[in-house]
């Protein structure tokens, strides 16, 4: 084989280049961190990391709907623990209300007051998050959800509760509509004597029991009295299913916040998990890589020298 001054200026001239590449990659992994900074350096691991990552963004996006879900739910909470109150407060007075010593003036005072107590409830019926959207309406968040006159209050927001995905394998209800809050009782609720029907309706109760009391006793019979007594008795058991109902809610979202805690917390461990696993990955292992960077250094200075030290001689000059 016939070697030329060329062909061994070629060679060393390729000599320089790879050791300088070499010893430039080395360089980049020690300035970005990164042992993989294109597919190239190392397909599989690049592959891996693409799908990684993925994983990564879904489980922040989890995250972010786990932080939505708590506000939700928190809010819905805060303000059941209000009509929770306002619901204690009516039974009071509907027990007062029951004292046969009371004039009309003082049932007169007590309507009043559960007038009050209704409206109030009405209100945290009605109520909104920060964004204007009322939370008590389902799906259909833009317009109240409760409207009408005393005794004939209706819902006419949406019918689905509002769900949310918090994680791959779960997907909790983070909005309960109006009826299921305001006008619905347990299963396991005070019957109605005589197989009656229950009123479930929260606003229609208070406002039946304003009503009566209301209703002057003087000159009535005992036929009339009796009737204004089962009204006010009536009204009792009602506001006792009603809480009921109200409390079994509140102990679901109690419930789910302890999960979107505990959901929180799996998440967190997950995302250190992926994280260690990317960093296995794709990142740098300074060791190696700054031992690698020396050693290319000085396998560079080497091709520097040989190269220069070839520039000197030539093929006559080997033949003398």
């Amino acid at each position: 084989m016939r070697i030329s001054t060329a062909m061994m200026y070629q060679q060393n001239m390729r000599g320089v280049t790879n050791s300088q590449s070499e010893w430039l990659r080395y360089g980049e992994q020690m300035s970005t961190g990164k042992r993989v900074t294109k597919p190239s350096d190392d397909p599989i691991a690049a592959s891996q990391a693409v799908v990684l990552s993925q994983a990564q963004a879904q489980n922040s996006q989890y995250a972010l709907a786990r932080t939505f879900a708590t506000q939700k739910v928190s809010l819905e909470e805060n303000v059941l623990g209000q009509v929770t109150t306002a619901i204690q407060s009516a039974q009071e007075k509907i027990v007062y209300a029951n004292n046969g010593t009371l004039s009309d003036d003082d049932r007169a005072s007590l309507a009043t007051d559960l007038e009050g107590i209704r409206n109030q409830i009405m209100n945290l019926a009605n109520s909104t998050d920060g964004n204007g959207r009322y939370i008590f309406a389902g799906y259909k968040t833009e317009a109240a959800p409760f409207s009408g006159t005393a005794g004939n209050v209706t819902y006419k927001g949406g019918d689905t509760p509002v769900s949310q995905s918090v994680d791959a394998a779960r997907t909790m209800t983070i909005g309960h509509t109006g009826t299921q809050i305001f006008n619905s009782i347990t299963s396991n609720a005070v019957p109605e004597p005589g197989n009656g029907t229950s009123e479930t309706n929260l606003f229609n109760m208070l406002d039946s029991a304003v009503k009566t009391l209301r209703t002057p006793t003087e000159g009535l019979d005992d036929a009339g009295k009796a009737d204004l007594t089962a009204a006010i008795d009536k009204t009792s058991r009602g506001l006792k299913n009603s809480l009921n109902n109200v409390l079994t809610v509140r102990a679901e979202l109690g419930t789910q916040l302890s999960e979107l805690d505990k959901l929180d917390e799996l998440g967190n461990d997950r995302a250190l998990g992926q994280a260690q696993q990317m960093s296995d990955l794709v990142d740098v292992d300074w060791n190696s890589a700054i031992s690698s960077y020396v050693m290319q250094q000085a396998a560079l200075q080497a091709s520097y020298k040989a190269f220069s030290d070839m520039q000197g001689m030539s093929l006559f000059q080997l033949n003398k």
